[in-house]
């Protein structure tokens, strides 16, 4: 069956189209470029054996986005994941974020609305805030958003449940909230590829470790956790795509009633100074960090009860987090050898 996936030469959506073809999916990409290179479809081919097809599009360009739909009358299933994602630019642009990660899902839907889709969609546990409880669980409500960026996904979830509930498409979603994916594949021919300054803590711990960066800035150390610094629950990548061939898998199920929604984790919380010590002690290198301001927008400590994904979605991550840091270790190598 052939899969659309928005943002596919992304971090996230590269190691997708990896699984997809390794559960005997096709891949068609699309993406914009913004926050991509075009390489990627080579380092891909490196790895999956082929070229997937590819399209350049910004999918806020409606026109556009309805000749896909005819270019690609035949795709059985969606996974978006183009969004602009950065929580600290959402707070500083907040319009930018409304403008594209609304106008690019809302001309994605309407363009295929009249086709059986199953879609799967790339939300986020920023739509929780800072929970009330933790392990934060889907039943947990939503909080008022802490960005702009968070207010994206909670957003694009009620328009999904919303287009769902009217009983007028043809579409089965399911939303996946992620946490915070990190590391790379095991080959180190694809990984996160920031362009500019890192937004993400992993990329800017790798890039510090190899000279790139002089110093990280820890954004806080007087939070309430056992460091001071922040807590968030993070995920490796690849245990990541791999629950979106699994959430297609559900949604292809004759009895799958349309929408649902599954927290991606590991269910442990880790704080940022113990992913840079996990760091160091994966690779050997130590990183070069200092204790800053908080930063805008960031929430406390959030991480994710991973009960239902395990139970509904037969899905739970393999790989820890030192792993995650070996590999993101590798892919940096990589790539400070073999510039794209």
């Amino acid at each position: 069956m052939k899969i659309l996936v928005t943002g596919g030469l992304g971090f996230i959506g590269s190691h997708t189209v990896v699984e997809l073809v390794n559960a005997g999916y096709e891949p068609v990409i699309v993406d914009d470029l913004s926050n991509s290179d075009p390489k990627i479809l080579d380092q891909l081919a490196k790895i999956i054996g082929y070229k997937p097809v590819f399209h350049k599009l910004d999918l806020c360009d409606e026109a556009g986005v309805k000749a896909l739909a005819v270019a690609e009358p035949d795709v059985a299933g969606i996974i978006h994941f183009a969004a602009f994602k950065a929580v600290g630019e959402s707070v500083q642009k907040p319009l930018k974020y409304y403008r594209n990660n609304f106008y690019s899902l809302i001309n994605l839907l309407d363009a295929y609305y009249s086709k059986p889709l199953n879609f799967v969609f790339s939300s986020s546990c920023t739509v929780y805030g800072q929970p009330e409880q933790l392990p934060v669980t889907e039943e947990a409500p939503v909080q008022p958003a802490q960005s702009p960026y968070g207010n994206t996904k909670q957003i694009a979830e009620e328009i999904l449940k919303d287009m769902i509930a009217s009983g007028t498409s043809s579409y089965k979603v399911v939303s996946l909230r992620y946490f915070n994916p990190v590391g790379a594949h095991e080959t180190a021919l694809i990984g996160e590829l920031p362009i500019g300054v890192p937004q993400n803590l992993v990329p800017f711990i790798t890039q510090t470790a190899i000279g790139k960066r002089e110093k990280i800035t820890v954004f806080g150390n007087d939070y309430d956790t056992p460091d001071g610094s922040c807590v968030r629950d993070y995920i490796h990548v690849v245990d990541l795509a791999k629950a979106h061939v699994a959430a297609l898998k559900l949604a292809e199920r004759d009895d799958y009633q349309g929408y649902d929604v599954f927290n991606l984790g590991t269910g442990q919380g880790s704080t940022v100074l113990e992913v840079i010590h996990a760091f160091e002690k994966a690779t050997g290198v130590k990183v070069n960090y200092q204790i800053g301001p908080r930063r805008a927008g960031d929430v406390e400590k959030v991480w994710g009860d991973v009960t239902k994904s395990t139970n509904k979605l037969g899905w739970k991550t393999e790989l820890g987090l030192e792993t995650m840091m070996s590999s993101a270790w590798e892919w940096e190598k990589y790539i400070a050898q073999n510039p794209l």
